[in-house]
């Protein structure tokens, strides 16, 4: 049976990585604290024309890793070192028109997230037009990351990250501190990061990998039906994922509408939604690898104990960045900008924050479920319906109660995921498609 050592094995050092993702968006938000508001609403909106990008492709770790997580458990080598060599040619096609594409990319997010400042659009492209040419390393690491999730290896994602995130600290503290760059430096921090760790990354694959690297061949690779195979499930986690970074690309320009300091508030109010959401896929991602190993196995009981296991620890760490905020909200907000004014509009939310972390974990645990069993169109569809609910609330509750009318949507499209996510599954069992 999955025991909550297996589970602990997998999950602290996903949690320990993955808290050092949004530590990188926290660091970046405190030194635009230290210069103004349309820095912070300026580097916020640059970060989530980004994270609308790389989510929407974020489904080369996630199929990867579901994918690569059975065949493990099927003790398929042929299969393992073939689905990373696919994620990897799907990865580079999409870099390459990320790259062709980028200045309408850049024109279309500034018109979606309502930047009107003069200021805001300079510092915004400044920021875009640099940070583009990390896409290349970024997509990379999403799929042998993914990969080596899929492994049952979370320590070498551990170490791959933190040298990433240090490195990216440093450049950034260095380059906006003592070189002036300001939201240049901040993005041309992310560029060197991001390449830094793809070379450890690499490195790692080689080292421990490298037998297996030797099955992939591409005229097998290319093989159409195989292809069109690994291309359906990804179509599908393709689409769900649409639908996330949509949810919050539109939270962002609700959020931009209201002004310059209402973004602010928000932006920095998100980073402890950020850093709940990487804490808790700790335990998904712990998950996607477990249940896909025994789901690939054809072990329903493993499989149904690992899902158990996980929510309990899964949601004890929600109920625990809860408490956190409620008892250190206000020197947390003090932590991420030094200007009153923007503290002063953000106390008033800060219970959204502190409600979002245990009321929204489920949705993130059964993302790691359903990626496990690769049920990319079961994701795809309770996304899809909660984001409509997400749209519904937002008209219905903005009008008459403004911002905290938008907060609430949020939460609402939280809770729709996880409860649609716990229906599909309670109906359909482990014969989830």
């Amino acid at each position: 049976m999955a025991t909550n050592k297996e589970i602990l094995r997998l999950a602290i050092p996903n949690i320990l990585s993955n808290i050092s993702i949004p530590l990188l968006s926290t660091v970046d938000t405190i030194l635009m604290g230290r210069l103004s508001e349309v820095h912070i609403g300026a580097v916020g909106i640059g970060s989530m024309i980004f994270n609308f990008i790389y989510w929407n492709f974020g489904f080369l770790r996630m199929g990867v890793t579901g994918m690569t997580a059975q065949a493990f458990g099927q003790n398929n080598d042929l299969k393992i070192a073939q689905t990373l060599g696919r994620a990897l040619i799907v990865g580079f096609f999409v870099v390459a028109v990320m790259l062709i594409f980028q200045k309408p990319i850049a024109a279309l997010g500034m018109q979606l997230m309502n930047i009107e400042s003069t200021l805001q659009q300079e510092l915004l492209l400044s920021y875009f037009y640099i940070r583009i040419w990390a896409a290349p390393a970024t997509l990379a690491s999403y799929v042998v990351m993914g990969w080596f999730f899929g492994m049952q290896n979370a320590i070498y994602p551990l170490i791959w990250t933190l040298v990433l995130n240090v490195v990216n600290i440093i450049a950034n503290y260095a380059l906006v501190i003592h070189f002036g760059m300001e939201a240049a430096g901040v993005a041309l921090g992310t560029v060197i990061a991001q390449y830094v760790g793809l070379a450890v990354g690499v490195f790692l694959l080689f080292y421990k990998y490298g037998s297996l690297l030797q099955l992939i061949q591409l005229k097998s690779i290319l093989i159409w039906e195989e292809m069109k195979s690994f291309l359906k499930i990804n179509n599908d986690l393709f689409a769900r994922t649409l639908c996330l970074t949509i949810a919050f690309a539109f939270f962002y320009s609700q959020s931009s509408a209201g002004g310059e300091m209402i973004l602010a508030a928000n932006v920095i109010l998100l980073q402890f939604l950020n850093w709940m959401s990487y804490g808790v896929d700790g335990f998904a991602f712990a998950s996607e690898s477990l249940v896909g190993k025994y789901f690939g196995a054809k072990d329903e009981s493993k499989t149904r104990q690992a899902i158990r296991l996980t929510f309990i620890w899964g949601m004890g760490l929600s109920a625990a960045f809860s408490l956190v905020y409620w008892i250190f909200g206000i020197p947390i907000l003090n932590i991420f900008t030094n200007q009153p004014e923007v503290v002063a509009a953000a106390i008033p939310y800060l219970f959204w924050v502190i409600v979002l972390p245990f009321a929204g974990g489920p949705s993130y645990l059964w993302d790691g479920v359903f990626v496990g069993m690769t049920a990319a169109k079961d994701m795809r569809n309770s996304m899809f319906i909660a984001l409509v609910i997400y749209f519904a609330s937002f008209f219905f509750l903005q009008q008459a109660f403004g911002n905290h009318g938008l907060w609430a949507a949020l939460l609402l499209f939280l809770v729709a995921r996880g409860l649609i996510q716990w229906i599909l599954f309670s109906r359909k069992g482990m014969k989830l498609t």
